[in-house]
Formats: C-alpha cells, sequence, structure tokens
C-alpha cells in the first residue's frame, strides 16, 4: 500500500453546506498497483436530499512509470441525477528533448471496468478538463444515461509523466433528483437503397469534438460532401458517443457508417464498421491479449481492423502488434509526408513476402484523419469498388482490396490487366501461364505533370510523366515470371520540377508527393 496525499479540500455542498471527510493518519489516497493500474482508496458520498449536489476533491502524485491507468472509485449513492468531474494536472517545464505530463480522462459507471466489459461510459483523452453525465445529456464523448447506484470509477490515463512525476487534482461533484427524459439516439442507417455496383469514394479517419476534433458531427459531414465523397466512417477516439447523432446528418447522397480509433500505449487502429453504439478497449499494450481479443470482437461485429499511421513518430502512436489480425494497414494519413513514404515501402514488402508465400494479403488503405481546419476532409480517401452503397458491401471491397487512394476526388485512376480474353481489374489476380503475356494499362487523369509508376515485386518498371492538362495512359507488356504482382502511384513532380527515379540517395525524399495509390493486381496461377 502507498499513501499518495492528503484530501485538499473537505466536502461541500453548493448550497454551502460543510462536513469534514475523516481521512485516515495515512491519508485518503491510499493505492494498491496491481498491473499497470492503480486503484485508488473509493470516495464516498452520503444521500442528499432532491435539488441539491455535493463535491469533494482530491489530489495525488504518480512518480514516472507508475501506472498506465489511475482508478479513482466513486460510491454513488440512490437519489443521483447527475454526475460531474473536473480534473488538472502539474506541466513542469522540461527540458527539449524530454517528455512532459499529459493525461487523459474518462469514466466507468457500477458495471465494472473490466476490460472490454459492460461499463464504460466515456472518454475525453486530454481534450478536455471536465465533463457530466445525465440521463438525458452528457459531454461529447460520453454516453447519456441514468447515473445508478453502485461503484463508478474515474479513469486517468498519465500518458506522460516527467522526470518531476504528475501532481493531479480531481472534482467530483453529484447532483440529486430525479432523472431528465431519457436521451434519443440517433444512429445513421447502414446502406443507401438503389445504389448497386460501382466504384464509391470515401474518407475512413475521420474526428469530431466528441474526441479530440474540432468540428461537430454536422461539420464533418457537411465537409465530406464537400469533398465529393460518397461515404463516411466516424472514428472517435476510444468512445462510440458519436454514433447516436449521425443519423439525421445521413442521406442519399451520404452513407455515415460507425467506428472507432482505438489508441493504445503501442499504436492507434481503426475499428471500422462497428455495429452503432458498440465500444472497443484499449486498455492495453503489444505484450498483453486484449488487442488479439479486441479483432476477434471487432470481426465478430461485422467490421475490420486497420492499423492507423504505422510510422506515426509521436509518443504511444507507432503500430507494435503486428499484421496477423488486420484486415488493411493505413499507409498514407492525410498531407503526403516521410512517414506515409515508410508505410508504403513497409506495405510493398508485405505484398513481395505473400506473393512469395502465396498467402494472405493485406490491402492499403488512406484516410484524411481529418481533426479540424485547415486539415482537409477527403485528402486522401479511399475508390472503393463495391456491390452496394452500404455497410456490408464497403467494407468488402477494402477488406479484399477492391479500392485505390486518391487525394482528391479529381483524381481518376482506371488500372487494368489483360491476357488473351481475361481481364482483371484492382485487388483481382489474373490466373494465366507464367510465359503468358500480360499487357498492364492505366488511364489516369487529374494530375498535372504527373508522374505515373508500374511496381511489381522487383520495383519500379515503368515511369511516364503526364502533360499538363494531367490525363493519360500508360501501358507495358510483362509476364507473371516477371511480375508477381502489379501496382500503380500516381506522383506529383518534385518541389525543384524534375519527376524524380525513386532510386536517389540522400535526406530528401527521391518522388515527389503521392496523388493516387492502388492496391496491386496479382498474376499468375
Amino acid at each position: 500500500m502507498e499513501n499518495l496525499s492528503d484530501v485538499t479540500s473537505p466536502c461541500q455542498s453548493h448550497s454551502g453546506d460543510t462536513s469534514a471527510l475523516t481521512p485516515s493518519r495515512r491519508g485518503f489516497l491510499t493505492a494498491a498497483l496491481t498491473g499497470a493500474a492503480l486503484t485508488l482508496t473509493p470516495m464516498t458520498f452520503a444521500t442528499a436530499d432532491s435539488g441539491t449536489s455535493k463535491t469533494q476533491t482530491l489530489t495525488g502524485h504518480l512518480e514516472p512509470g507508475a501506472a498506465d491507468f489511475v482508478y479513482l472509485p466513486v460510491e454513488i449513492p440512490a437519489g443521483v441525477n447527475k454526475i460531474s468531474v473536473s480534473y488538472s494536472y502539474s506541466r513542469p517545464g522540461v527540458p527539449a528533448g524530454l517528455l512532459s505530463n499529459s493525461c487523459d480522462i474518462g469514466v466507468f459507471d457500477e458495471k465494472g471496468v473490466e476490460l472490454q466489459g459492460k461499463g464504460f461510459r466515456g472518454w475525453s483523452g486530454g481534450f478536455r478538463t471536465e465533463f457530466f453525465i445525465s440521463a438525458s445529456d452528457a459531454t461529447p464523448g460520453y454516453l447519456p444515461g441514468p447515473v445508478s447506484k453502485g461503484t463508478w470509477n474515474v479513469i486517468l490515463g498519465p500518458y506522460q509523466v516527467s522526470e518531476h512525476g504528475l501532481d493531479y487534482t480531481v472534482n467530483v461533484t453529484l447532483d440529486f433528483g430525479p432523472d431528465g427524459a431519457p436521451y434519443q439516439k440517433k444512429f445513421p442507417p447502414q446502406e443507401i437503397s438503389g445504389r448497386g455496383a460501382g466504384w464509391y469514394r470515401g474518407d475512413g479517419h475521420l474526428h469530431t469534438v466528441y474526441s479530440d476534433g474540432k468540428r461537430t458531427p454536422e461539420e464533418v459531414a457537411a465537409g465530406a460532401r464537400a469533398a465529393r465523397m460518397d461515404f463516411m466512417i466516424s472514428t472517435d477516439h476510444n468512445t462510440p458517443a458519436s454514433h447516436a447523432v449521425w443519423g439525421p446528418l445521413a442521406g442519399n447522397d451520404l452513407l455515415i457508417l460507425t467506428g472507432e480509433e482505438v489508441t493504445t500505449r503501442n499504436g492507434h487502429y481503426l475499428a471500422l464498421g462497428l455495429k452503432p453504439g458498440e465500444w472497443i478497449d484499449w486498455r492495453y499494450r503489444a505484450r498483453d491479449n486484449g488487442f488479439e481479443e479486441a479483432a476477434d470482437l471487432i470481426h465478430e461485429s461485422g467490421g475490420i481492423v486497420v492499423p492507423a499511421h504505422p510510422y506515426c513518430p509521436y509518443v504511444a502512436c507507432r503500430w507494435k502488434f503486428g499484421y496477423e489480425q488486420a484486415d488493411a494497414v493505413e499507409v498514407w494519413t492525410g498531407p503526403w509526408t516521410v512517414d506515409d513514404e515508410s508505410s508504403v515501402n513497409t506495405w510493398d514488402s508485405m505484398l513481395a513476402d505473400s506473393a512469395r508465400k502465396k498467402d494472405r494479403w493485406l490491402p492499403a488503405m488512406g484516410n484524411s484523419d481529418a481533426h479540424s481546419a485547415p486539415q482537409v476532409i477527403g485528402l486522401p480517401h479511399n475508390v472503393v469498388n463495391a456491390a452496394a452503397l452500404s455497410h456490408d458491401a464497403i467494407l468488402e471491397g477494402i477488406r479484399n482490396g477492391r479500392s485505390w487512394i486518391a487525394e482528391s476526388a479529381d483524381v481518376t485512376v482506371d488500372f487494368t490487366v489483360k491476357s488473351g480474353g481475361q481481364v482483371a481489374g484492382i485487388g483481382e489476380r489474373l490466373r494465366v501461364a507464367d510465359d503468358a503475356p500480360v499487357t498492364v494499362t492505366a488511364a489516369v487523369a487529374g494530375v498535372p505533370n504527373g508522374v505515373v509508376r508500374f511496381i511489381t515485386d522487383e520495383g519500379q518498371t515503368q515511369q511516364i510523366t503526364l502533360p499538363a492538362s494531367g490525363q493519360g495512359t500508360s501501358t507495358w507488356v510483362t509476364t507473371p515470371r516477371l511480375a508477381a504482382y502489379i501496382r500503380v502511384e500516381v506522383r506529383h513532380p518534385k518541389a525543384d520540377g524534375t519527376s524524380g527515379s525513386g532510386t536517389e540517395m540522400g535526406p530528401n525524399l527521391p518522388l515527389g508527393p503521392m496523388a493516387a495509390l492502388t492496391n496491386p493486381i496479382f498474376l499468375g496461377k
């Protein structure tokens, strides 16, 4: 047992009544460390009259490496209709290059804190300093509903702790009285009728004010329409709270699917196409079993698992879980950077390995990860060949690699291979003999002076430069013996106006930014 701190203020009602807490001589915040979690001594409240409220405040200190999560149990008595929580923590100055303090917050209700349990009631990460929950309403990121009697848990996530440690303060207020009218959930439909087979454009990684975004759901939906998206997927961090607001914002012109960006301590991943209202836990590391169990749950829900921005350089952001449970990988996130270049190179190596083993291959996705202006919704996005504009068909197209990535709706790519009377498109296999001649064709538009590259398991094999109109067709003849797969990249010219060849060495990227990237077509039996 460890004594962390004493109570720093008495229990007070908002009407001014005061009653003293009676902590032990060792202090109120006594805690036990179990694994990566620290559980504090429960905070208790007496039942109060309807129309009143009571507040308690406590403080604590965490040393570096103390715990991934700190749980503050709060004993909720009968008659509570609202819980409000605020918190703060120290932010000492540190030398350049060292971590400062960063601490997230959320809450679980009386159903418990078990991994992937039923008790989750909300999470705002480090984006908010306070939240509330009642039967009829809640702070964005939190789930409205009754504040039932039992043990709730405020959860702190000390994401980064400086060498000085982290001092924190948590205030909990309970309001007493009858519940308001129940919250009305408005989930979006999962299909747009009358939209059959075709190529559909959509951004699968978007944030709102329900996590750490600054755009409202209304603004995100409007942005998706402005970018000429046919579908979008909501992926707020670690919470499904926004799922229930998308219904009125969907329409015959925009399919809105529900998901979550699961933010662990060893990387982020997208749970795309979750059942509306479903939540995926994030409280595990790569050395635990949590990810495998979560991936199974996502698949059972009909969703797909997509590691996000795997080369992100920030703390706890780079992907460490491997790709066995993944259905696709986000290789391009927002405006093109060196992180994306690394992701594509790693993905291409995985394609070559899959071709060698004749094993399952992992499709690529590209998404904006847009949080706020000036980040552009739809830069980039996925163009998916789907049997319908529906949840099942869109996810099936992504899962099977029947898709390509574009920086905007102005860019088009038509990529096919032919041999004899057979034709195959993106994500498919052309099953012909090893020595059969195969004609590869890519018709591109929307990339002025762009560079079209054919890439196989041997690397780049062909490159042409588009005219100023941005429109052109490139062809090449090969055989399955020479190319196990073929994919297309369309690049902008380099900053100096040259095309680049992908062979130069040095600190600068040898190629210009990506404008379009296809999944492969495989050759041979």
